[in-house]
C-alpha cells in the first residue's frame, strides 16, 4: 500500500502535492459535503441555521495548517501526503513537529467546518467518521510502516509529538 517517492526535484514534488490535495479537496471537502446537503435539504433534514463567521475562519484556519504539512512533507520530506508517493525521509520538522499529522487534522476540520457553513449535521457527521476512519483504520497501517522504514527514530517521534493534539513545545 505504501510506495516510498522516488523524485529528487523538489519543485515537481511540491506541484505533486498540489495538485494531489486540489483533487482530494474538490472531492471529500466540497462535492461530498454539498451532496450531504443537498439529500438533507430535499428530505428537509436540515437542523440548524448555517454558520458562516464561523465556519469560514475555521476553514481558512485549517486550511492553513493543511497546507504547512503538505509543504513540510514535501520539502523536508521528499514526498507527498498520499501513500503512493510517500516519502522517504521521516518528516519531523514543519508542522510535523507540533502533531503527528496535521493533514488528517486539517482535512477533517476543514469537512467539520464546511458543515457549519452549510448549516448542515450530516456533513459534520461524516467529517466525525472521517476521523474515526482515518484513526482506526488509516493511522496503523501508516505507523507500521513508518516503524517498519524509521525504526527507532519514529518511536521516539510517536512518545514526543500528540496525535491529535499539538504540543507546542519543539524539544526534548
Amino acid at each position: 500500500m505504501f510506495r516510498v517517492g522516488t523524485s529528487k526535484n523538489t519543485a515537481w514534488i511540491v506541484t505533486k502535492t498540489f495538485l494531489q490535495a486540489s483533487a482530494l479537496t474538490y472531492i471529500f471537502l466540497y462535492k461530498i459535503p454539498v451532496f450531504i446537503q443537498y439529500l438533507e435539504s430535499i428530505n428537509n433534514w436540515q437542523l440548524f441555521d448555517s454558520l458562516p463567521y464561523v465556519g469560514w475562519p475555521l476553514i481558512i484556519l485549517f486550511a492553513g495548517c493543511g497546507v504547512y504539512g503538505g509543504f513540510s512533507m514535501s520539502l523536508l520530506g521528499k514526498g507527498t501526503p498520499l501513500p503512493l508517493d510517500c516519502a522517504p525521509k521521516l518528516v519531523i520538522g514543519g508542522a510535523y513537529q507540533f502533531v503527528r499529522n496535521p493533514m488528517a487534522i486539517a482535512g477533517i476540520g476543514q469537512i467539520i467546518s464546511a458543515g457549519l457553513v452549510l448549516g448542515s449535521w450530516g456533513v459534520i457527521l461524516y467529517g466525525l467518521q472521517a476521523a474515526l476512519v482515518w484513526h482506526f483504520l488509516v493511522r496503523p497501517s501508516e505507523e507500521r510502516d513508518l516503524q517498519n522504514r524509521f525504526g527507532e527514530d519514529f518511536v521516539r517521534y510517536k512518545k514526543r509529538v500528540g496525535l491529535w493534539v499539538p504540543r507546542f513545545r519543539t524539544s526534548d
